[in-house]
């Protein structure tokens, strides 16, 4: 019996070897090992909420505004767009491809605090901004409240539509 000396990054290594040939048999992959042209990317959205409205930013770089559909249906909306691949190039000449490309759709469960019929969207500089206002019994009120000896009292309820302060 011949005796072995122990490595213990060899495990490591075979792990890693292991673990190559998963990814490599998990799916379809460009010339180079990359992410296939034409998978669909999902833009990243920041959501913020104020006394006003609620505003959605979505990354968008490189899609033209006419490739860009926004549209509220039943309290929900949705943002539909394409980022197509510059066809001007070969494929075959492209070193290294990581933008992704293609078709994409997000979609937003709107609160019913919010106003569905006038909605603005502007493009600008890759970013698509989305602005919903909100009913005016969803907004902040101030109500004057009397206290004890004839002093008045302005105190901040909010209200959520059903016509009582909070």
């Amino acid at each position: 019996m011949a005796i072995v000396r122990w490595d213990p990054f060899r495990e490591l290594v075979d792990m890693q070897r292991s673990m190559d040939q998963l990814i490599r048999n998990f799916g379809p992959t460009g010339p180079r090992g990359e992410e296939p042209i034409g998978t669909n990317f999902i833009p990243p959205v920041d959501v913020y909420e104020d006394e006003h409205g609620v505003t959605l930013k979505m990354e968008v770089p490189g899609i033209d505004e006419k490739d860009l559909d926004v549209r509220v249906e039943n309290n929900t909306l949705t943002v539909h767009g394409e980022r197509k691949f510059d066809k001007e190039e070969k494929e075959e000449n492209y070193q290294r491809i990581e933008r992704r490309y293609g078709a994409f759709t997000r979609s937003f469960t709107l609160p019913s605090t919010v106003e569905t019929d006038n909605i603005q969207a502007e493009y600008d500089k890759g970013v698509l901004n989305i602005h919903l206002n909100k009913r005016a019994e969803a907004k902040p009120k101030q109500i004057k409240v009397n206290v004890g000896g004839g002093q008045q009292k302005t105190i901040e309820a909010k209200s959520e539509g059903r016509g009582k302060a909070a």
